[in-house]
């Protein structure tokens, strides 16, 4: 039975026009497929690459350097000389006759380097600074937040305190249970008194009867 149904196959395929299915989908097993466990290979990159970064650093010590004095007192240096060599130098020596048109190709290629690497600068600059207010936002919401614990712990010590006995409330408690004590004292001695004259009067009394 298994051979007849291999001609038969082979005969469906050749009345086809030959062509043979290729399994698709999960039955197929030719198709190479990218393991999930492993890296992929590193892509060939037709630009240079460049470390961003140090990219940048460079950038701000350019354009730190180009927004000081000394930069324009070298550059204003460098224009003389070369004005000056190129009018009173032998013809043969000079190289940028009047009117200087690679002096003006130099700084126009200098200006349009020089905008991009301050316009670079200063978004590094703003990215630095939006980070600190942020940390400056942060720090003061957990300053407010602990001004206002102090804020609950200094009225809960007052009310607590407030219930506390002080010096003075002691000193006037005293004071009152010795008033106390003093006028009970005084009610004995009166009522010693009182018990004692009665017996003395009759006492008396007998005494001059007699």
């Amino acid at each position: 039975m298994a051979p007849e149904r291999e001609n038969t196959g082979r005969e469906r395929a050749h009345a086809g026009g030959g062509r043979e299915r290729t399994p698709t989908g999960a039955t197929a097993t030719g198709r190479t497929r990218a393991r999930l466990d492993q890296p992929r290979p590193p892509r060939h990159r037709i630009l240079p690459e460049w470390d961003p970064e140090a990219f940048g650093r460079l950038s701000e010590r350019i354009a730190r350097f180009l927004g000081t004095g000394r930069f324009i007192v070298w550059m204003t240096v460098v224009i003389i000389a070369w004005v000056l060599w190129n009018i009173f130098a032998p013809p043969d020596l000079r190289f940028d006759n009047y009117p200087f048109i690679f002096l003006t190709l130099m700084l126009s290629l200098q200006a349009s380097y020089a905008a991009p690497l301050i316009l670079l600068a200063q978004n590094r600059q703003d990215d630095r600074d939006r980070v600190n207010l942020e940390q400056d936002r942060k720090s003061n919401e957990r300053s407010i937040a602990d001004t206002e614990y102090l804020t609950r712990e200094i009225a809960a010590l007052r009310i607590g305190l407030g219930e506390v006995a002080t010096r003075d409330w002691i000193r006037s408690e005293l004071q009152d249970v010795a008033k106390e004590l003093e006028e009970r004292r005084d009610g004995h001695r009166e009522h010693r008194e009182h018990a004692v004259f009665p017996a003395e009067r009759s006492r008396a009394r007998d005494v001059d009867d007699r």
